[in-house]
């Protein structure tokens, strides 16, 4: 188990959106569908099927980016995961596996992810996930071998 704490006060926007889609089961059906080893481990938009992975449609608008909020993205940290465009994160997570500052606000050229919670429980699950072995397609396409699925988030408040 991975239990999480969110943070409503520096995310609030991000938070909202998140529990939008714990709250209607969208993750359920999920698998972490990138593992990138000592940096992040990914999830909240595919499913797996026997003719590969699936991109699910995310069902609600992408949302303003709030990487602006004095969070870090330090080890064991959740964030938004987002296109080129920062107003483009829907569905995607990442649990930052080591602290990547790098992934932190810059400016507005370089404007960083959104961090909206920490892991409170369950550090040695995202340690396990980061060595499960992968499949290389690019340097950010690192699909894990082995399915990890995401079985279950409670609904929250």
């Amino acid at each position: 188990d991975i239990d999480v704490g969110l943070d409503r006060t520096h995310a609030p926007i991000t938070v909202d959106n998140f529990l939008k889609y714990v709250n209607d089961g969208f993750y359920k059906t999920t698998v972490f569908h990138r593992v990138i080893k000592s940096f992040v481990i990914q999830g909240g938009g595919y499913t797996h099927t026997a003719a590969g992975l699936i991109e699910k449609t995310p069902t609600y608008a992408p949302i303003t980016l709030e990487s602006q909020n004095g969070l870090s993205n330090l080890r064991g940290t959740i964030a938004m995961a987002r296109r080129s465009d920062p107003d483009s994160a829907t569905s995607q997570f990442f649990f930052n596996v080591n602290d990547n500052t790098s992934l932190d606000y810059q400016s507005a050229a370089n404007p960083g992810y959104a961090v909206f919670g920490r892991i409170i429980s369950g550090l040695p699950t995202l340690d396990a996930i980061n060595v499960v072995p992968t499949y290389t397609y690019s340097s950010t396409d690192i699909e894990p071998r082995t399915e990890v699925l995401v079985y279950w988030m409670q609904r929250l408040k």
